[in-house]
């Protein structure tokens, strides 16, 4: 089934696209130079403090939202629809900004929250045989199985291969 097709940005979105960006920046790619200072001064200075703090924090919870669900389109539109139904939710021109974000960044964030959950290497390849010994000085050790495996391991680029007999 395909995912259904986003309407249009309303006018006037620009800020609250740029503010996604700027929370989905700080969030979820750990960007400390975007503080909630820069955003209001560069995208709602005519806004009263209190104003934008409740529209980032909202805005903020809403992605935390969807990107720990890592919905989909059809389940953004109808977390959406509820959100604008929500006494004190969102706008249905919000909700259009929103799900255009979403469409755009939803793999970089989702590939981002992976990275961050990892604390270890990881299993990056493997190769494994089973071998059968053919020459060996003991005649009773002829036709032993032996397991041979090769691990490459790594952490953020970092590759580590170790093999096992």
């Amino acid at each position: 089934m395909a995912a259904p097709e986003l309407p249009p940005l309303p006018e006037g979105s620009r800020p609250l696209s740029a503010l996604l960006s700027g929370i989905a920046q700080a969030a979820f790619h750990g960007n400390a130079g975007i503080t909630e200072d820069l955003l209001r001064t560069q995208l709602y200075p005519e806004a009263p403090p209190e104003e934008f703090r409740a529209l980032r924090a909202k805005m903020r919870g809403l992605l935390q939202s969807i990107a720990s669900a890592d919905m989909d389109l059809n389940q953004l539109e109808a977390f959406l629809t509820a959100q604008t139904k929500k006494q004190g939710g969102i706008t249905s021109d919000q909700a259009a900004v929103i799900a255009k974000f979403w469409k755009n960044q939803r793999t970089q964030i989702h590939e981002s929250l992976i990275n961050q959950s990892r604390w270890d290497n990881v299993l990056k390849n493997m190769n494994w045989r089973v071998d059968l010994k053919s020459q060996l000085r003991h005649i009773d050790q002829i036709n032993t199985p032996v397991a041979i495996v090769e691990m490459e391991l790594g952490k953020n680029g970092q590759s580590v291969r170790a093999d096992l007999a």
